[in-house]
């Protein structure tokens, strides 16, 4: 029978989740399925408008695709973010297809380009893995150009003395001396955390904090002193694995308290029973590497095509 393109509706998602474990090809993703899903569809689904497309064959879903819109600079953008075809079902189609349904959805709602791209503050990836070679191919095959690179870090939690794991206690007794006070993050603390970081920072981590402070699975440090906060870091705000946001106040910069946010929300990661955290979307590589021996290990190519050609 020909392949067949639906619309799913949220009824499906404990069968895309099985799908995405048989068909994401990294055993770090595959493991991370049931996460990616809810956060791609059920959680980023409250925030903004989220669409879910199967490919079915002979009855079966064979291929899955989730995108969403985002408005930037009054125009709205389509974003790809996550396609994932059963291995028997490649190359015959499925993700040609399910993506020129999901464009033609976006033109239709006025996007003016679909990108190949994390959305944040609910994504599960910057980009496509380089690793998932094949998908890299398709989109150059279908017009899509690559405008960015991006790249996770790794910290390796599997073993006691690895210098992510690296105490923190003398470095917390120091900074008590400064009148600096570094302790874990409640829900009370959201509003002063979000308005730090919209006001510092910019961008959707106020948004990536919502979702790491109070929620089984993820958690935040902070850093204040007299009332006034000086840092952060969370975790598990997109999947369980990954760490960030974290930033620090401009003023407290090389004081160490980055470091220290850092490890204490990699020791909650290990305690959790993770074992290689990643740092995704990394910016200050050299912070990162020296803070708790992490590497570069995942990089992403970012895709963009118009839809005004």
């Amino acid at each position: 029978m020909d392949l067949k393109i639906v619309e799913l509706g949220p009824d499906r998602l404990p069968a895309v989740v099985e799908l995405c474990g048989r068909a994401l090809d990294l055993p770090e993703d595959a493991a991370e399925a049931p996460a990616i899903v809810e956060t791609l569809w059920a959680r980023a689904a409250a925030h903004r408008p989220v669409f879910a497309w199967g490919a079915h064959r002979e009855g079966h879903l064979v291929g899955v695709l989730v995108g969403s819109l985002a408005a930037g600079d009054g125009e709205a953008r389509g974003h790809v973010d996550l396609v994932a075809v059963a291995p028997q079902e490649r190359r015959k189609g499925a993700g040609r297809a399910l993506l020129a349904v999901a464009e033609a959805r976006f033109a239709e709602l006025g996007a003016v380009e679909v990108l190949l791209a994390g959305n944040p503050p609910h994504y599960a990836w910057p980009g496509i893995d380089v690793r998932y070679t094949p998908a890299i191919c398709a989109a150059l095959a279908l017009g899509y150009r690559q405008d960015r690179t991006a790249w996770n870090m790794t910290a390796d939690l599997s073993y006691d003395g690895s210098p992510a794991l690296r105490p923190t206690e003398p470095a917390e007794e120091r900074l008590a001396g400064q009148g600096v006070t570094v302790r874990r993050a409640g829900a009370d603390d959201l509003p002063v955390l979000a308005e730090f970081a919209r006001a510092t920072f910019g961008g959707a981590w106020d948004a990536e904090l919502a979702g790491s402070v109070g929620r089984e699975g993820a958690g935040c440090h902070l850093a204040e002193r007299d009332g006034e906060v000086l840092g952060f870091a969370a975790y598990g705000s997109s999947r369980p694995s990954w760490f960030g946001p974290m930033g620090t106040a401009p003023a407290a910069e090389g004081s160490g308290i980055g470091g220290v946010l850092l490890r204490r929300c990699l020791r909650d990661q290990r305690a959790a029973g993770v074992t290689a955290a990643q740092i995704g979307w990394v910016g200050p590589v050299p912070f990162y590497s020296g803070s708790a021996g992490a590497r570069i290990e995942r990089v992403f190519f970012l895709y963009r095509r118009s839809l005004r050609d």
